[in-house]
């Protein structure tokens, strides 16, 4: 058990300073190739609800993805986060100007004032954040557990998909029994499909 922590945290080390080295000019270029790839693919494009983040330093920028699921009239969700409880429940977003707050977690999260709840049953394309990943859609996240924690409640049905740098690709992810998978890993090179 201690092992498999080592080693996961080995791996957000590497994998963190890989993406360090990358320029902010790289970053954005890939990062825009990311979107691209993300608003051709059909599963996303035919998606009415769908579930998003606002990224931590060092992650792809959501900011435009967000934006222009909204332009599209797709209805977004963003996390709000419980850190007392390690949960997060899903929030209706209509506007990033005016209804973002600072977040527990150092992350804009939708404001409670102005954002209503979003059923979890109604996902129908969860886009999950997560530091490292492998090829059978193991997935290395923070450590805190939220995702973990939230994907068994999505609808079977709902594809779990995470956008990544190709440089956050390891032969594999040591997983343990809580740990969960997504289906299909949209790189800035490749589409992986698990299922």
């Amino acid at each position: 058990m201690e092992d498999i922590k080592e080693k996961k945290n080995e791996i957000r080390e590497d994998i963190l300073r890989k993406i360090e080295k990358i320029s902010k000019q790289e970053l954005l270029t890939r990062g825009k190739e990311l979107e691209k790839r993300l608003f051709e693919f059909a599963n996303f494009m035919e998606a009415n609800v769908a579930l998003l983040y606002l990224n931590r330093a060092g992650e792809i920028n959501t900011d435009s993805i967000i934006k222009r699921c909204l332009k599209q009239n797709k209805v977004v969700g963003l996390p709000a986060f419980n850190t007392q409880k390690h949960t997060m429940k899903l929030m209706k977003l209509d506007n990033m100007e005016t209804n973002l707050i600072p977040g527990p977690r150092d992350i804009p999260e939708p404001d409670p004032g102005k954002c209503k709840v979003l059923p979890v049953d109604c996902i129908d394309i969860a886009i999950i954040p997560g530091i490292a990943f492998d090829e059978k859609g193991g997935r290395l996240g923070s450590g805190e557990g939220y995702y973990d924690r939230f994907i068994p409640n999505l609808p079977i049905t709902t594809r779990k998909v995470a956008l990544i740098l190709e440089d956050q690709m390891v032969q594999q992810i040591p997983m343990e029994s809580h740990d969960k998978h997504v289906d299909i890993i949209i790189s800035d090179k490749r589409i992986i499909y698990k299922i």
